[in-house]
């Protein structure tokens, strides 16, 4: 009786515990179920937003020489087209290129791809021709280099493709070698699930077996784990994957999520960004053996990189193509003539990590003030900037190169100098060029942003322009008095500014005052018209930190960085007017939808007649003054306007100046702030001048106001004077604002003039 009872309770037990096995069971399969659909079916993807630089735009008498364009090719990863004349080619002979440009969607539309004829004539492209109709091209754009992009948090990258874009070719030997039942399973292959149970017995670990579905599953939903419970996991998802979803979005989903190459610190995934990163072109035009390496990779994409292992990834494309051949997606003529087909990879993989980080650091930093931060890592932005690429190399090349050589020739430490380069268009404040360091592919700490340094005589010019917006007080002619002075202020030392030539100068006129830097002159006038006028003139210009109102502030005490300084002399060289400095020109959504545009902000802070005068006086100290040297590397016919600065011990050395179409700042400095012994001429204007001298720039020709007058004056006394004077100058005023009384040599002149005059009447 009690025998009968025992077996009666335990298979009641075993009935409840069957049923909540089950029960439980259902649950993981329902929750699995809501998992695979919900992110199946949401945003699957968070994508980067990609950076690109400008597009390079060819017109009949565009300034640019032949080997300029070259570069530019290259850059773009464009190859030698041989004889087949393919999107992304070019041939040169001479100062003739063919080029076959690449499609691209741009902001104002797509631009299909051309085969375009450019001919040159010296440093100027002569004529642009439409290779397929002969008719004249007025305007025609290459697609942009890419420089960067901002990643989500786990550095994944990938090109989304449609299935119908990925080559057939390419799906067939997917299939030949991943997953041969595929389109007859249900999203587990029984016969792969007994192989890897057997592997797994013998203790081999969780091996194989594993469907293309069941591959997604695991790279999409799961982690790397191996073990027996993800394992089932895995196979649950497959099935319910199978069961909501078509085969063909299945592909789809797994063509742009498998991982397939590491690049730095950026994952490559997809077919469609691995066909850039190995081939530099799009998915669509792989080839048959393109296509099987792809395939190949899928394996192990470390163990197979082509670019580290050449001989495993043609090993392993090799038999891709045998498994193609045996399965008959390929003939024995194509397996043949594919085989004997080399890598085809592209010795240098695109940019995707930034080349130029610096300045992708200052795109990203002036889109956070328009999106969220996780907007601009997910939803796939493109983002095109003003950076030029030409420009870019020219600064990096001048900065790294001149370090070098000032390291040796005053026996510096190797790598110890540092550097930072700002230029931007001197009209529209678009940022052409901005290099970080002397590392320019550093991510970390960007000087041109971030470092604070005394910015000495720099500041000067802000002095003279002020006092310049006085022209009843003050004119270039004005003397200013160059003598000691010794300045006494409540609860500070007393402070005796000196001129870096250890001399005073009694009285000098004030555009030579400027034009050789001299402080006692400039510290007099600045307190004169008053620390805090000249401080808050500095904010008019551009720069929004607060400065201090010390009398050393006129001496450039107060840090600032490159960038800063930039915006400042960026509303000099406009012309008077305040150009807020920007990097980015347009945003597009991941269909290439407009979403924003960063139209021109302009605002004038300075009126036209004392923009004109303080430009003069700036072309002054290249001519005559303290960057004089510059014209050893520039035509003096370029008219530039400059400014050298050098701080206290020789810290730092500076240079800022301007041409008829670039704005360039450099700073020179070490990290640990110690003494350099170079000054804003032997230091930073060397490189400004390397760089500049590379980009061929504008002459600088200011249109002259219609208040502006050009009188003859006595360079000595700063009175009236002509042409016949020794040393008389011809300098801009402001009208009514020139020397009124004649200069001794004017008036003994004009005395010999008259008695010739009545000697010739008597006669």
């Amino acid at each position: 009786m009690f025998e009968k009872l025992r077996h009666f309770v335990t298979r009641k037990r075993l009935r409840l515990a069957l049923l909540s096995l089950l029960l439980m069971l259902s649950g993981f399969v329902l929750y699995l179920d809501i998992t695979v659909r919900v992110q199946f079916e949401g945003k699957r993807w968070a994508l980067p937003a990609r950076v690109y630089a400008r597009p390079l735009e060819l017109y009949p008498g565009l300034k640019l020489r032949p080997e300029q364009l070259g570069t530019e090719l290259a850059m773009l990863g464009y190859r030698d087209a041989g004889s087949q004349l393919d999107p992304g080619s070019f041939r040169q002979q001479r100062d003739e290129f063919i080029i076959a440009t690449r499609p691209f969607v741009f902001w104002d539309g797509a631009q299909a791809a051309q085969q375009l004829r450019a001919d040159f004539d010296g440093s100027h492209l002569r004529s642009l021709t439409d290779l397929k109709t002969e008719k004249p091209v007025t305007l025609a754009r290459l697609d942009p280099l890419l420089i960067g992009g901002i990643y989500p948090a786990h550095n994944e990258d990938r090109v989304l493709v449609k299935l119908n874009e990925v080559p057939p070719l390419l799906i067939k030997g997917l299939i030949a070698v991943e997953d041969r039942q595929f389109y007859t399973h249900h999203g587990v292959d029984p016969r792969g699930v007994a192989r890897a149970l057997v592997t797994t017995l013998r203790g081999a670990g969780v091996q194989g077996g594993s469907t293309l579905t069941q591959q997604l599953v695991k790279n999409f939903f799961l982690t790397p784990e191996r073990t027996l419970r993800r394992k089932f996991t895995e196979m649950i998802m497959a099935q319910l994957l199978e069961l909501h979803y078509s085969k063909e979005e299945i592909l789809e989903a797994y063509a742009n999520e498998i991982y397939l190459g590491q690049d730095g610190n950026r994952a490559i995934h997809g077919f469609g960004l691995a066909s850039h990163f190995y081939f530099n072109r799009p998915l669509s035009q792989l080839d048959l053996p393109q296509a099987a390496l792809l395939v190949g990779l899928v394996k192990g994409p470390s163990y197979y990189d082509p670019r580290r292992h050449s001989a495993r990834a043609m090993s392993r494309r090799n038999l891709v193509l045998e498994e193609m051949r045996q399965q008959q997606a390929i003939t024995q003529q194509q397996y043949a003539t594919a085989r004997a087909t080399g890598l085809g990879v592209v010795e240098q993989a695109p940019g995707g990590t930034s080349l130029y980080p610096a300045f992708v650091e200052l795109v990203h930093r002036q889109l956070r003030r328009d999106y969220r931060e996780e907007d601009l890592r997910s939803e796939g932005l493109q983002i095109f900037s003003s950076l030029d690429p030409l420009a870019q190399f020219a600064a990096e090349r001048a900065l790294t190169t001149r370090l070098t050589q000032l390291e040796k020739a005053r026996r510096i430490p190797q790598k110890a100098l540092e550097g930072a380069i700002v230029v931007s268009n001197a009209q529209n404040g678009e940022i052409q060029v901005l290099v970080g360091g002397r590392n320019t592919r550093y991510e970390g700490f960007n000087r041109a942003l971030d470092t604070e340094r005394p910015v000495g005589s720099l500041i000067k010019p802000v002095i003279y322009l002020t006092a310049l917006e006085h022209p009843d007080a003050y004119t270039l002619a004005t003397l200013l008095d160059d003598s000691p002075l010794v300045w006494r202020e409540r609860g500070a030392a007393d402070w005796e500014p000196h001129n870096y030539d250890k001399a005073f100068h009694g009285q000098v006129p004030l555009r030579l005052a400027l034009a050789n830097s001299y402080n006692v002159s400039s510290v007099r006038l600045g307190l004169s018209l008053g620390v805090r006028t000249v401080m808050d003139n500095v904010r008019r210009l551009g720069v929004e930190r607060d400065l201090n109102t010390y009398a050393s502030s006129l001496l450039g005490a107060d840090g600032l960085s490159p960038l800063e300084v930039t915006q400042m002399y960026q509303s000099i060289a406009s012309g008077g007017f305040r150009v807020p400095l920007r990097a980015i020109r347009e945003v597009l959504t991941v269909e290439g939808q407009p979403l924003q545009r960063y139209p021109l902000s302009i605002e004038q802070v300075i009126e036209p007649g004392p923009a004109y005068l303080i430009t003069s006086a700036l072309q002054g100290v290249v001519r005559e003054g303290t960057a004089n040297d510059l014209n050893k590397f520039l035509s003096p016919d370029i008219h530039v306007a400059g400014k050298t600065g050098t701080t206290n011990d020789l810290r730092d050395s500076w240079f800022a100046g301007y041409t008829g179409d670039r704005l360039a700042v450099v700073w020179i400095g070490r990290d640990d702030n110690q003494p350099i012994n170079m000054t804003g001429a032997s230091g930073a204007m060397t490189v400004w001048g390397d760089m500049m001298a590379k980009l061929d720039p504008e002459p600088l020709e200011p249109p002259r106001p219609d208040n502006i007058e050009m009188v003859w004056v006595d360079s000595t006394t700063g009175r009236r004077a002509d042409d016949n004077c020794q040393g008389a100058v011809s300098l801009p005023f402001i009208h009514g604002s020139a020397p009124v009384e004649t200069a001794p040599c004017a008036a003994a002149l004009q005395g010999q003039s008259i008695k010739n005059w009545f000697k010739r009447l008597f006669e």
